[in-house]
């Protein structure tokens, strides 16, 4: 839902705006105004989408409605005036200029930017959002240094350090295996013993009480492997 507010000085625009918004189910008209200064007050008490806005306004223009906000919301000019469409484009929160009288299919279009707009940006944040589930920053020599969770198949206990291994390089990190396993995925990642955690999808082949991982055979402690055991596919 697109959450939305109309400043204009005219009251038969604010009506037409209003009647438009009012034939899309994805917006929402929260509050319409006659001034720029009230709507001001508004908007920093409340979650706008998109401001219909007017450019000649009393006391307050559109454009100085516009300087005065921090971080400005989606605008779309609406307006009599076609002399300042070349100043809209200086305004990157302003995604069309619409001049009055306005017609509905010319206010859809308009509408449909802002539309494109916010999923582009709620699918970039759920990118964003599961690149950060992959993925693991640790502190090396004061430094960040990014390691992909996949990459990971065992941590090894070093005393106040732990070796966190990848197939390209190993990780030295002055850490606790307690806090490395709670920023690992639960259906991935397994404690086998004090000393270790393995990756589960990189177990080769288990015997008696130790996994085979890469080259390497860790040993299974006897309160871990019950675990161990439920959270392999097993075909008996």
């Amino acid at each position: 839902m697109i959450n939305s507010i109309i400043i204009d000085d005219d009251e038969l625009a604010r009506v037409i705006i209003s009647k438009y918004c009012s034939r899309l189910d994805h917006v929402s008209v929260l509050k319409s105004f006659d001034n720029a200064l009230d709507a001001l007050d508004f908007i920093n008490k409340n979650k706008v989408d998109l401001v219909f806005l007017d450019i000649h306004m009393p006391d307050l223009t559109g454009f100085d409605f516009i300087d005065s906000l921090n971080n400005p919301p989606n605008i779309i000019l609406t307006t009599s005036d076609v002399n300042f469409a070349l100043n809209a484009f200086e305004y990157k929160c302003i995604v069309d200029y619409l001049v009055k009288p306005i017609k509905l299919p010319r206010f859809i279009k308009a509408v449909s930017k802002i539309e494109v707009e916010k999923n582009t940006s709620d699918a970039d944040k759920e990118v964003k959002s599961e690149d950060s589930n992959n993925e693991l920053y640790v502190n090396i020599d004061r430094r960040l240094v990014k390691i992909l969770i996949s990459d990971i198949y065992l941590i090894e206990a070093k005393g106040d350090y732990i070796n966190i291994k990848t197939e390209s390089k190993n990780h030295i990190v002055h850490t606790t295996m307690k806090k490395i396993e709670d920023k690992l995925p639960e259906d991935l990642f397994l404690k086998i013993h004090r000393s270790y955690i393995i990756n589960l999808k990189q177990i080769i082949d288990i015997e008696d009480n130790s996994v085979l991982i890469k080259k390497e055979v860790i040993p299974v402690s006897r309160s871990n492997r019950p675990e161990l055991m439920k959270r392999l596919n097993l075909l008996n």
